[in-house]
């Protein structure tokens, strides 16, 4: 009678440690599925808000994921004409700077948020105007 439930004993652990073990893969399949699958967006251009109060518009791709990455990067840099103290903002296209960059590759821990600029809206008027 011992015997028989040592075997018991033996094949229930088997059992359990084989359950943990598919458990284990499903889950680390799940969250890799989940971390690859970046966020796809209906509309040419986002708006990326950072934590440090940047904005930038541009194409991002990757969002979601760990490496985020935003192309076709503009921001908006706004001036203030010192006869009338009128401000304006101007849509400035990255890749000017010294060091020309072509995208951004974002910490994602750094965005509040990201928004779809819709393609009938100023911004994307004026990225389109840049881009001809």
């Amino acid at each position: 009678m011992s015997e028989n439930r040592q075997r018991f004993g033996l094949v229930r652990l088997v059992w359990t440690l084989a359950g943990l073990m598919g458990i284990a893969v499903a889950s680390l399949f799940i969250i890799e599925h989940v971390r690859g699958s970046g966020v796809k967006f209906n509309t040419p251009y986002q708006a990326v808000l950072l934590t440090n109060g940047s904005a930038y518009f541009g194409q991002l791709e990757g969002y979601g994921g760990r490496h985020p990455v935003l192309t076709h990067v503009y921001y908006v840099v706004s001036q203030t004409n010192p006869d009338t103290k009128q401000v304006s903002n101007i849509l400035v296209k990255r890749g000017k700077e010294l060091h020309e960059p072509d995208r951004m590759y974002l910490n994602p821990s750094q965005i509040i948020a990201v928004e779809p600029v819709d393609p009938h809206s100023k911004v994307a008027e004026l990225i389109t105007r840049a881009s001809q």
